[in-house]
């Protein structure tokens, strides 16, 4: 993991030539959505290029003979989930003195609230106390509904990074976290996603403004990615393209107009976004 690392695209591209543990696996691969003159399309990422796909790889999308280059593309968020789901408190660094739930604690975001890499943070109006989390975030490979946690893992397609960005006053004084955790902007995803990396070992940063604010590997969740797949999925079926956001670790704090926000899990890559007042 290089800290010094910035813009996305420099990150990505030192991503497709590393050689660390958590990226020295057989059949790495990373998949991108991205805008072109007929639409949003999905694609893979290989020597440079993007190859276009007909659909989304967890959909079963093939290659259509389409390229173009990697560097300068219209990233977009690498998913459209149908469901976004989010675990709280899964860190003990993120606790507070106080002991882990017997279970996860879920919540749910709203599909509106996703955005892509170099997207806008758009602070609401009334918002005077936003945090940023960055998170390991889980895409769904294939329909789950009440599936063990030894079968769990089968049915991640890939890891992204996300930030689950949280207006905390909101939190504390809602009866829901509607607003807190779903206003719009609220879910930052990508730059890609990953399939073929080990969900349970990879380094989880932010960094404002530069500077490192959270820096943990996913190896100290309390409930590891398979268990958090299988709770889900004994209440809600998962199916492909859903998303899963695992957890913040260590603090947050608040971020203001103008500041960037750097995300970066090991393997993935940044995800840069700055934050802006609202126009309303």
């Amino acid at each position: 993991m290089n800290p010094k690392i910035r813009h996305p695209l420099l990150a990505m591209a030192a991503i497709l030539t590393t050689s660390s543990s958590a990226c020295a696996q057989a059949d790495v691969t990373s998949y991108v959505r991205y805008g072109s003159a007929d639409g949003p399309r999905y694609g893979v990422v290989a020597d440079g290029l993007i190859h276009d796909l007909s659909a989304a790889p967890w959909s079963g999308g093939q290659a259509t003979g389409t390229t173009i280059p990697f560097e300068g593309a219209d990233l977009l968020a690498p998913v459209q989930p149908g469901k976004v789901i989010a675990v709280g408190l899964n860190y003990r660094s993120h606790l507070g003195g106080r002991e882990p739930s017997e279970y996860p604690g879920l919540f749910a975001k709203f599909p509106s609230a996703i955005v892509g890499p170099g997207a806008d943070i758009v602070l609401p109006p009334d918002s005077e106390n936003v945090h940023y989390e960055g998170e390991l975030v889980l895409v769904i490979g294939k329909t789950a509904k009440a599936v063990s946690q030894e079968d769990a893992r089968s049915h991640i397609f890939g890891v992204t990074a996300g930030n689950d960005v949280s207006e905390r006053n909101w939190q504390a004084a809602d009866l829901q976290w509607f607003r807190a955790k779903a206003s719009d902007t609220f879910g930052p995803v990508g730059p890609v996603v990953v399939a073929g990396l080990d969900s349970d070992a990879l380094l989880v940063q932010t960094r404002l403004n530069g500077e490192v604010r959270q820096s943990e590997s996913s190896a100290d969740l309390i409930f590891d990615t398979s268990q958090i797949v299988s709770y889900v999925s004994q209440y809600v079926t998962l199916e492909p393209g859903d998303i899963i956001f695992t957890g913040t670790p260590g603090t947050t704090a608040a971020m203001q107009a103008g500041d960037v926000v750097e995300i970066e899990v090991e393997g993935v890559g940044v995800l840069r976004n700055t934050v802006v007042a609202s126009n309303n």
